[in-house]
């Protein structure tokens, strides 16, 4: 059985402001200037045992997108027997339409976490680790030059590594 923790994030072309270390009685800048606020939803399964992530980018997160998303990760894992996907309660992972498709996908299953708990899923450790690598407090014209730091960071997790595995670990 594949165990993979599944979330999703919106990633913009906006630096989030986070600490960082500055003189002390100055107040740190980050440059920010932007005409628009470009923004797509990042789609992200983490497989807990080998450390591998699939990704998929859309414009929106709707179920028609999220089911598109579990199609590659059922191509990802072909050869595998069964696969238990742990996610959020986000309203379109509960569409009719999709709940349809799932039960004819015999060896998907899916498991929701209690509401507001997102310290339970282990991905989320990954958008942190990749917000304070590309996001935080680094301006970037645009949303494809984000998109271009994230597959620099990323396409090195998209097959097993240790690297990811010691990020997601979950110590309780």
């Amino acid at each position: 059985m594949v165990v993979l923790f599944e979330d999703e994030i919106s990633l913009s072309n906006t630096a989030t402001v986070h600490y960082k270390w500055g003189q002390k009685g100055v107040q740190p800048k980050i440059d920010a200037k932007q005409r628009k606020r470009e923004r797509q939803t990042v789609f992200g399964s983490y497989n807990y045992g080998t450390g591998q992530i699939t990704v998929n980018f859309a414009d929106h997160g709707n179920q028609k997108t999220f089911k598109k998303h579990l199609k590659k990760v059922l191509w990802e894992y072909r050869s595998a027997k069964k696969i238990l996907l742990v996610l959020d309660n986000v309203a379109y992972h509960h569409a009719k339409k999709l709940q349809q498709w799932i039960i004819k996908q015999e060896k998907l299953e899916l498991f929701f976490l209690p509401p507001y708990s997102p310290e339970l899923n282990a991905i989320e450790r990954a958008w942190w680790f990749m917000r304070k690598r590309i996001t935080h407090n680094r301006y970037m014209k645009s949303l494809k030059e984000r998109k271009i730091a994230f597959w620099k960071m990323f396409s090195h997790y998209l097959k097993p590594n240790e690297e990811l595995k010691n990020v997601c670990e979950i110590n309780y």
